[in-house]
C-alpha cells in the first residue's frame, strides 16, 4: 500500500466551491500550500472550470479535492470529520472563529472535561472540523 489520502468532493449545493474552500483552508492554516488544481475544460463532464482534481496540504498534511455536479444524495457529514490539535489560545481561537464564519457550530469552544478547550464546527461548505487545544 502506498497511501491513503483524504478526498473531499463538492456536491449539491456546494459543488463548484472546492477551490474557494482549498483556498480559505490553506490560508487558516500554517504550513499549507495548494500543490495541483486540475480544472475541467470545455468538452468535458463537468462545468469548465470546476474542479476535476485537486492536491493541497493543511500543516503539511496532504488532502485532495474535486467538484461533482452530478445528483448524488450524499454530501459532507460531521461522522467524519478533520481534526486539528492546536497548540495555543490564538491558534485554536483563530481557525475555529474563521472556519465557523457562515458554517454551523455543533460544540462551541469550551471546556467539556475530556479537553479544555475544544470545539466542533461544521464550515460553510459542510466540512466538518474538531478543533483541540493540546494539553501538551
Amino acid at each position: 500500500m502506498k497511501s491513503i489520502t483524504t478526498t473531499l468532493m463538492f456536491v449539491r449545493e456546494q459543488a463548484g466551491k472546492a477551490e474557494e474552500a482549498i483556498k480559505l483552508y490553506t490560508s487558516v492554516f500554517p504550513n499549507s500550500k495548494i500543490i495541483d488544481i486540475q480544472h475541467y475544460g470545455a468538452d468535458e463532464p463537468e462545468p469548465e472550470g470546476s474542479v476535476k482534481l485537486a492536491r493541497f496540504t493543511i500543516n503539511g498534511v496532504e488532502l485532495m479535492a474535486r467538484d461533482s455536479h452530478l445528483d448524488h444524495k450524499f454530501s459532507f457529514t460531521p461522522s467524519m470529520s478533520l481534526h486539528v490539535e492546536c497548540e495555543s489560545e490564538s491558534e485554536i481561537q483563530n481557525a475555529f472563529t474563521t472556519l465557523a464564519k457562515g458554517g454551523t457550530e455543533l460544540m462551541p469552544l469550551d471546556n467539556y472535561g475530556f479537553s479544555e478547550k475544544f470545539g466542533w464546527l461544521n464550515d460553510k461548505y459542510g466540512v466538518s472540523w474538531q478543533f483541540n487545544l493540546s494539553e501538551e
